[in-house]
């Protein structure tokens, strides 16, 4: 990923919201390593590292919002802003892990 996915705001929601657009329909994309999903991860997240999602997201779907998902909400936030410019609804999830955590979201491991 380039440096540029990085200098702006993507739009972010909070873990609390996050559940409920997950609720609503939104699909959560994990773009940590894959220990750290093996770890543990939400259920019914699309596991595809930040250093694939470039070529990957492709995959992903058109017509659904993406939330993007780290630990901590940085790596998710240059994800973010690489889906939004490939034409994804996208945003970012700030508080990654901890917050979703916090907000009482699931956990598999």
């Amino acid at each position: 990923m380039r440096v540029r996915h990085y200098l702006r705001r993507p739009p972010t929601v909070s873990a609390t919201e996050a559940l409920q657009l997950v609720h609503d329909g939104a699909l959560v994309v994990d773009v940590r390593r894959d220990f750290e999903w093996n770890r543990v991860h939400i259920p019914d997240a699309v596991h595809m590292p930040l250093e694939v999602l470039p070529d990957r997201c492709i995959e992903l779907p058109e017509d659904t919002l993406l939330i993007a998902f780290c630990t901590g909400g940085i790596r998710s936030a240059g994800a973010a802003n690489l889906l939004v410019e490939n034409g994804f609804d996208a945003v970012n999830m700030s508080g990654g892990l901890i917050g979703w955590r916090a907000a009482g979201g699931e956990l598999s491991e």
